[in-house]
């Protein structure tokens, strides 16, 4: 899926109150690229899975050669529900992917939002609740 692919619904203002856009190449990515954190924040710049980005991109890169896969056994007309197969391997690595990533979110950004006080963990439950449903809908 590439980024313009992506859903860009369900976005609030608690994302504005932890993040701050990335100049823009796209403007259809207006909504959807951020970073991590205010400017004023202690640990601007810090993402959640800044700790473990080496082990995400190693796992990115295998999902993306299981899609190149796909690719392939569609040229070499393999049977389809092989391909299938494939498929359902793939997705399941994006969903691993995205609950690992949404698990240190949790940890990093909405603990962050607890020691601002109820309103921020709010917005924060409140984005992240969002960011669930739009994982289910897939």
């Amino acid at each position: 899926m590439t980024p313009t692919d992506a859903d860009t619904t369900g976005g609030t203002d608690a994302a504005a109150a932890c993040h701050t856009p990335h100049p823009k190449t796209d403007p259809r990515d207006e909504a959807r690229t951020v970073t991590d954190h205010a400017e004023t924040s202690p640990a601007a710049g810090a993402h959640g899975y800044a700790k473990q980005k080496d082990a995400h991109i190693k796992r990115l890169r295998r999902i993306e050669g299981q899609i190149r896969g796909l690719q392939r056994m569609l040229e070499e007309d393999v049977y389809c529900i092989d391909i299938l197969t494939q498929v359902s391997a793939s997705t399941k690595g994006l969903q691993s992917f995205g609950l690992q990533l949404l698990e240190e979110h949790l940890r990093h950004c909405v603990a962050d939002a607890a020691v601002k006080g109820p309103e921020a963990i709010d917005a924060k439950v409140q984005e992240a609740t969002k960011a669930i449903e739009r994982m289910l809908r897939t």
